[in-house]
């Protein structure tokens, strides 16, 4: 390849590097062009899978700020999968199609600039989609004000019914009052008759 062809394709990788979310990083030997134009196909709109050099992949993503690690896992035949959308979604697609097609073998990615290895993708792959978890958020959230405006409702009610009882037990303890005076009044005229002798 042609020095200018090559600052040329370290340009375009380290593009892809900085405008995308993510980039998840696979080995592709034994697949076939059909399989590999049936996992781009799979993959959507939102990702990209292509077959990379791994000495200018390294140097694009040098270049692009990506962590060490990253480049590390350039060894062997390597093709990537950069994501511009949910990058779950990405890692779903090819771990789906990996296990149907084990000779695609996912190494590792990155997400934000932080590489992630094979296990990380995996975990990844295993979250729900952005959507969904939105969705769950949205949920949560509208249950806890559902929550707290019932709790705000239940003050004044609960105030009332609180009113209503001391208002009762006012009414109580003043009728046991007037008895208990009502008695006493007696009472003394009682002690006040005279003696029968």
């Amino acid at each position: 390849m042609a020095k200018a062809d090559k600052a040329a394709a370290i340009d375009e990788l380290t593009n892809e590097f900085t405008s995308s979310n993510g980039a998840v990083l696979t080995e592709y030997r034994g697949l076939t062009v059909a399989q590999l134009g049936e996992l781009r196909r799979n993959l959507g709109e939102n990702a990209t899978f292509s077959v990379v050099k791994n000495t200018l992949t390294k140097r694009a993503a040098n270049a692009a700020g990506v962590d060490e690690k990253f480049s590390e896992l350039l060894a062997g035949p390597s093709a990537i999968a950069f994501v511009k959308g949910d990058v779950v979604e990405a890692a779903k697609g090819l771990r789906d199609f990996s296990k149907a097609n084990p000779l695609l073998v996912i190494k590792g990615g990155y997400v934000d600039g932080k590489s992630m290895d094979a296990a990380d993708v995996a975990k990844l792959a295993d979250l729900e989609s952005r959507e969904v978890l939105l969705a769950k958020l949205a949920g949560a959230m509208k249950a806890s004000m559902a929550n707290a405006a019932a709790t705000f409702n239940a003050l004044p009610t609960q105030m009332a019914l609180l009113a209503d009882a001391l208002r009762a037990k006012r009414e109580a303890s003043g009728e046991a009052t007037e008895a208990v005076e009502a008695t006493e009044a007696a009472a003394p005229a009682a002690d006040q008759a005279p003696a029968e002798d």
